[in-house]
């Protein structure tokens, strides 16, 4: 398969386009306003400690506390199993519901019942014995390291973890952690334990846990060293950090940039190249390779035609149309995706495309490329949580089973931590993603003023009706004033074309002048009462239905 990774930046935006067989297949940006937090070390204080919900509120000096839970605090890990399972940095264990405050707690105390097992050090299946009672190990006023695990999402503040680790090229080290795993995306036994027995060599004792990355698979023992004192002297500082830094909450690390991050995290020789069209930015990713990856130097192109890096990729119109409700296949069915609160539904329509003579492989044909797609578009908005994809309804079990495969088959090349569950009985194929941060469509918009979110407004006639009851209202408490009714355009034209005697009438049924003025700065939902004169706006008195 192709990979390329396109880096296009500005003062103001750096935005990172990863595509694979000239496909794209996500999208990264990065504004100053909207810095990103996942992976920060805060030097916190436990603000409440909450027994009903096992979790804590940390003040680390956002906006709003952030939450731990007892499963990220840090405990002794009880014997370990002997084939190791680790996770890479940013898999996270099943969710816990987090309130959006502590005066939430009592709502969010049975989704909290059943606490998620701890994924903490070096992650993976292993024998543990029960954790303490996040009160018998947090009090309020005590002082904690912790690190952002996720980032604020809609009302809720970011999530943290006390189970600090330390992300390298090659290695992930964790200092709470006595252990060292192999990421499970490495899968032979052997190479495992290969891998696992040269970190052990070069790993000093007693100073906590190592994670033995993907891209560490052809590394030399030499190199693990180098990379492990460089990780280990860098938190010796962070921890020094709260000796000086005055009282808690202090920033203690800051996480590296976007671009920084994906040529550590994703840039290796399994893409193809990298190209950049800032020569500062080329010039310091040139330099940043020449200490952790020199091979992958000739990778690396500098873009400089007048052209936009992402206009001349022909990507640009897709990045444009990431938020609209419809998306194409091929074959010419679609997708409509809706993104709620609780979670993400997508409906599966056959379109235009009718087959020829076979409906089951018309349907197979669209819920395999719609399979495809789902797992795209997932990744491209950078969808979490919950998702549900109602495929069209399928005779035989074989043909359900082609296309779950397909899409886990596709979600395989998903970073974040995906996991697709059997068709449902009502032919539903749910899933959840990992979620660190906003999707596209929360960071990136905003809920609209007039529909407040819904993506619908009352029609013209609702709102004369509405405006209709007002006056009525007004007259019924004994009000004379002569009033003028203030609408916006589009709802003054269709007065006048639909409803032309409308103010003769209501006059006549008022007893008082009522006249009408059309007033572009309302909203379209919007109407107005003012006592003419006066210049007095009664509507809030009288406008409540």
């Amino acid at each position: 398969m192709k990979r390329e990774i396109l880096i296009s930046a500005t003062q103001r935006e750096v935005r990172v386009a990863i595509l694979e067989d000239d496909q794209l297949v996500e999208l990264q940006v990065e504004r100053p306003e909207t810095r990103r937090m996942v992976g920060d070390i805060y030097w916190g204080k436990v603000e409440a400690v909450l027994p009903g919900l096992q979790a804590a509120f940390i003040d680390i000096g956002t906006d709003k506390s952030a939450f731990l839970h007892n499963s990220d605090l840090v405990y002794d890990e009880g014997d370990e199993d002997e084939d190791d399972d680790a996770a890479e940095p940013g898999e996270e264990p099943a969710e816990v519901e987090q309130p959006d405050s502590v005066a939430d707690e009592s709502a969010a105390a049975a989704a909290a019942a059943a606490p998620p097992p701890k994924r903490g050090g070096g992650g993976g299946r292993r024998r543990r014995k029960d954790p303490p009672q996040i009160q018998d190990v947090l009090k309020k006023g005590q002082d904690i390291i912790v690190q952002v695990s996720k980032e604020p999402i809609s009302t809720k503040g970011p999530r943290v973890t006390a189970q600090v680790s330390m992300a390298g090229r090659f290695l992930v080290y964790m200092p709470f952690a006595s252990r060292v795993g192999v990421s499970r995306k490495i899968g032979e036994r052997a190479e495992r334990q290969r891998l696992r027995g040269q970190v052990e060599s070069v790993m000093p004792k007693n100073s906590g846990g190592v994670i033995v990355r993907t891209v560490g698979e052809d590394v030399t023992v030499d190199t693990f060293k180098r990379e492990l004192d460089t990780l280990i002297g860098q938190w010796g500082r962070i921890n020094k950090k709260t000796k000086f830094v005055g009282k808690p909450p202090k920033l203690l690390h800051r996480e590296t940039s976007l671009t920084r991050g994906i040529i550590r995290d994703l840039f290796s020789t399994k893409v193809d190249s990298l190209t950049v069209d800032s020569k500062q930015l080329h010039n310091e990713i040139l330099e940043y390779l020449t200490g952790i990856a020199p091979e992958l130097a000739d990778r690396v192109h500098l873009y400089e035609d007048k052209k936009g890096l992402f206009d001349h990729a022909g990507i640009e119109p897709e990045i444009r149309d990431l938020f609209k409700r419809r998306c194409d296949l091929p074959s010419g069915g679609y997708l409509i995706i809706e993104p709620t609160e609780a979670l993400v539904s997508v409906d599966v329509n056959s379109g235009r495309y009718t087959g020829k003579k076979d409906p089951e492989k018309t349907i197979l044909r669209t819920n395999t490329e719609a399979a495809r797609e789902v797992a795209r578009q997932m990744r491209l908005r950078d969808l979490g949580g919950i998702i549900v994809a109602d495929f069209i309804d399928m005779e035989t079990k074989q043909n359900r089973d082609k296309v779950l495969q397909e899409l886990r088959t596709h979600l395989g090349r998903d970073r974040a931590r995906t996991k697709a569950f059997a068709v449902s009985d009502l032919g539903l194929i749910e899933m959840t993603r990992q979620r660190v941060r906003q999707s596209h469509l929360q960071s990136m918009t905003e809920a609209c003023q007039v529909c407040h979110g819904t993506g619908r407004v009352f029609t013209a006639e609702t709102i004369v009706r509405r405006m209709e009851r007002s006056v009525r209202r007004m007259a019924a408490e004994g009000r004379r004033d002569h009033l003028v009714v203030r609408l916006h355009p589009d709802t003054a034209m269709y007065v006048l074309e639909q409803e032309s005697d409308l103010m003769k009438k209501l006059e006549k049924g008022v007893g008082f002048g009522v006249e009408m003025r059309d007033d572009p700065l309302l909203r379209p939902d919007e109407f107005k009462l003012v006592v003419k004169g006066a210049g007095r706006d009664v509507t809030q008195q009288y406008a409540v239905a």
